[in-house]
């Protein structure tokens, strides 16, 4: 059975900074795009950050400039760096994972919550 368990969420101020971080363990055929989504009641799941195994990236454009993903493709972790935080950025942040099959396998994390106050 896949798990995504995801850390680092909490509270901080406009301006401030946070990490996540999410490690996937389970058996997982050819694990592909490892990434983060954000979701806020009443709004569909929205991507923040995804990364390839082979590293190519997409980052949503309102985090730009202020969001750093990064992955350790061993050990099936991904990390987001969030600077420069807005009170628009409270949200839950799910990590994702899909593999290589076609359709590809999806998976999700539990949610953890980030709010940004101002």
């Amino acid at each position: 059975q896949v798990q995504l368990v995801e850390s680092g969420g909490g509270m901080v101020q406009a301006g401030g900074s946070l990490s996540l971080s999410c490690v996937a363990s389970g058996i997982i055929f050819s694990v592909n795009n490892m990434g983060w989504y954000r979701q806020t009641p009443g709004k569909q799941r929205e991507l923040v950050a995804i990364m390839t195994t082979g590293g190519s990236i997409t980052y949503a454009d309102s985090e730009k400039g202020r969001c750093t993903i990064s992955r350790d493709n061993d050990k099936k972790t991904v990390l987001l760096q969030m600077n420069s935080l807005k009170p628009e950025d409270t949200a839950v942040y799910y990590c994702h994972l899909s593999d290589s099959s076609f359709p590809p396998r999806m998976y999700w994390g539990q949610g953890t919550q980030v709010t940004v106050s101002s």
